[in-house]
C-alpha cells in the first residue's frame, strides 16, 4: 500500500515525524510531499501567480515552495511513480475542529486527495494551551493514531468525501476511545484581534486564537475532544444546502 503524507506545519513539523511513525505501522511504502514552511489557515488555497519550487531531501521525501494544496498536486503530478492508495494529512499542531475546517491546510490537503479521488484522512492534535509553540504533546495521535486508521483502510469512502481526525488534549493513556460525531461550530464573534506597535510606531494586528466561543451540541467533533475522545468526521466537498434549493427555484420561478 502506498501512502502520501503531508501538511500545513511544514516539512519539518513535529507533527509530520509523528505521522511517519504512524504510517510506518501500516506500510513501507511512504512518500512524503509538504509546505517548505507552515501555511496554516492556508485552506483549499492553490500558488497561480509565482512559480512553485520543490526541493528533495531523501529518496521519497519532497517539499515545496507553496500550499498544501501544492504539495498533494506536485506529489500526483510531478513525484510519485503511480497514485497513492492513501493520503494522510498532518498531524497538525493544533484543533481542526467545527467551522476551522474551512481553514485548516491540514484538512485541505486531504480534500484535494478526495477530489483526486483517493481516500483522505485529515488528522490533528488538539492542544490546550496557547504559545506553547512546538512543545506539544502528540501521545494521543502516537498511541491512537494506527488504532484510527486501521479500520479505515478498507472502509467504503463515498465519492469526494474524506475523514477529519482529531486527538483529545491528554496524555495517549488517558484517551477514552474513539467517537464518529458530525462537525460542530465555533461562535467566531466572540474571537479577537490583537493589536501591537511595531519597533518603528506602525501599527499592527494579529489574529487570535483564544476567545472563541466552542458550542458544544450533541454527537459533534466538539463534545468528543471534550470528553477526551478521538473525533472521527465524515466530511464532504459538496457544499450545496440541499434544503435551499427547493425554495431558491420557486423564488425565481416565472
Amino acid at each position: 500500500m502506498r501512502i502520501l503524507l503531508t501538511n500545513d506545519d511544514g516539512i519539518n513539523a513535529p507533527g509530520l515525524y509523528v505521522l511517519e511513525k504512524i504510517a510506518a505501522q501500516l506500510s513501507d511504502d511512504i512518500w512524503i510531499c509538504a509546505p517548505s514552511e507552515e501555511q496554516s489557515g492556508a485552506g483549499h488555497s492553490l500558488t497561480l501567480t509565482r512559480p512553485v519550487r520543490m526541493r528533495q531531501h531523501a529518496e521519497r521525501r519532497f517539499s515545496v515552495s507553496g500550499t498544501p494544496t501544492d504539495s498533494v498536486t506536485m506529489a500526483l503530478k510531478k513525484i510519485l511513480p503511480g497514485p497513492p492508495d492513501l493520503i494522510l494529512s498532518g498531524v497538525n499542531r493544533g484543533a481542526n475542529l467545527g467551522d476551522d475546517v474551512t481553514y485548516s491546510g491540514t484538512v485541505s490537503a486531504a480534500f484535494e486527495g478526495a477530489l483526486a479521488g483517493i481516500r483522505a484522512v485529515a488528522l490533528s492534535q488538539v492542544y490546550s494551551k496557547e504559545g506553547v509553540g512546538n512543545d506539544v504533546d502528540f501521545s494521543a495521535a502516537e498511541q491512537w493514531g494506527a488504532k484510527v486508521l486501521r479500520p479505515l483502510l478498507d472502509a467504503p469512502f463515498a465519492p469526494r468525501t474524506l475523514i477529519n481526525v482529531n486527538f483529545p488534549p491528554v496524555a495517549g493513556d488517558q484517551v477514552a476511545g474513539i467517537r464518529v460525531v458530525r462537525q460542530g461550530f465555533h461562535d467566531y464573534a466572540r474571537g479577537s484581534v490583537v493589536e501591537g506597535t511595531d519597533p518603528r510606531g506602525f501599527p499592527y494586528y494579529w489574529f487570535g486564537l483564544h476567545g472563541i466561543e466552542h458550542t458544544l451540541g450533541s454527537d459533534t467533533d466538539l463534545e468528543a475532544i471534550a470528553g477526551a475522545f478521538v473525533s472521527v468526521t465524515p466530511l464532504q466537498i459538496d457544499l450545496t444546502h440541499q434544503d435551499s434549493l427547493d425554495p431558491l427555484t420557486e423564488i425565481y420561478r416565472t
